[in-house]
C-alpha cells in the first residue's frame, strides 16, 4: 500500500512541479530579469567585470528551471505521500481526497508560508555573503520549528476534542499555532539583504511570484495526490480506520 501511494505522491508531485514551471515562467522569470539588470548596472557602476556565465541565462530559465522543479516536485510528492500514509485513519476519519488537501494547506502553512513571513525569498542583487550563513541556517531552523508547532497544534485539537468538542478544539489548535508561529518570528533574528536602491517593485513582484509558486506546487499536489490515492484506497464510503 505504502510503495502505491509513493509512486502515486511523486507523480502528483512531478505534474504539480510541471506547473509551478509555467507559473514561474510567466510571473516570476521576468522579475528575475530585471533583478540581474539591476545586478549588472550597480557592478558596471563599481567598475566591476561582469560574471562568467557557466550556464547561459536562456537554459536557466527553461531546462533549468524545468528540471529543478521536476526534482524538486518528485521530491515532495515522495515525502507527501509518506505523511499521507502515515496520518490516514489517524487523525480523523477523513476521505483520501480530503485529508491530502488538508496536508498540502498544511504543508504550506508551516514549511512555506510561516518560514517566507520572516525570511522571504530574494531576487539577484539583494544579498550579503557576510549573512548567507545566518539566514540559511535561520530559515531552515523557522521551518523545522513551524512544522513542529504545526504538529504540536494538531496533537492538541485532538486531545481537546472530547472534551470541548471538533470546533471548539479546532480553534484552540488554531489559536495555538498562531502563538507558537508568532513566538518564533520573535525569537528568531531578523536578516534585512536589501540594498536602499533596490527597486521596491521588483522586490515585492519577485516575492510575490515566489510565493505563487509555492502555493500552486501545494495545491496541486495535495488536489492530484488525493484524487490519486482515492483510487488506491477506495471511496469514503469504505474508509477504515487505521491505528
Amino acid at each position: 500500500m505504502a510503495g502505491r501511494l509513493l509512486l502515486r505522491g511523486m507523480l502528483a508531485g512531478i505534474v504539480a512541479a510541471c506547473l509551478a514551471f509555467v507559473f514561474a515562467r510567466v510571473f516570476g522569470e521576468p522579475q528575475v530579469n530585471l533583478a540581474i539588470g539591476y545586478e549588472a548596472a550597480m557592478d558596471a557602476a563599481a567598475g566591476e567585470p561582469p560574471e562568467v556565465e557557466l550556464v547561459s541565462r536562456a537554459v536557466q530559465a527553461t531546462a533549468g528551471l524545468l528540471t529543478a522543479a521536476v526534482m524538486y516536485g518528485a521530491a515532495y510528492g515522495g515525502v507527501f505521500a509518506l505523511v499521507f500514509a502515515a496520518a490516514y485513519g489517524r487523525i480523523g476519519r477523513f476521505s483520501p481526497r480530503m485529508l491530502a488537501m488538508l496536508l498540502a494547506a498544511g504543508g504550506f502553512l508551516a514549511v512555506v508560508l510561516v518560514p517566507d513571513l520572516k525570511y522571504p525569498a530574494n531576487p539577484p542583487g539583494v544579498g550579503n555573503h557576510e549573512t548567507i550563513g545566518l539566514r540559511t541556517m535561520a530559515y531552515f531552523e523557522m521551518v523545522v520549528f513551524s512544522l513542529c508547532a504545526l504538529i504540536m497544534a494538531v496533537l492538541a485539537g485532538r486531545r481537546l476534542a472530547a472534551r470541548l468538542g471538533n470546533w471548539n478544539a479546532s480553534l484552540c489548535g488554531v489559536v495555538a499555532f498562531a502563538v507558537l508561529a508568532g513566538l518564533l518570528q520573535w525569537a528568531l533574528p531578523a536578516v534585512n539583504e536589501v540594498p536602499d536602491n533596490f527597486p521596491a517593485q521588483v522586490l515585492w513582484h519577485f516575492r510575490e511570484a515566489a510565493l505563487g509558486m509555492q502555493l500552486v506546487l501545494w495545491g496541486s499536489m495535495g488536489f492530484g495526490f488525493g484524487l490519486l490515492a482515492e483510487r488506491v484506497l477506495g471511496r469514503p464510503a469504505t474508509l477504515r480506520h487505521y491505528g
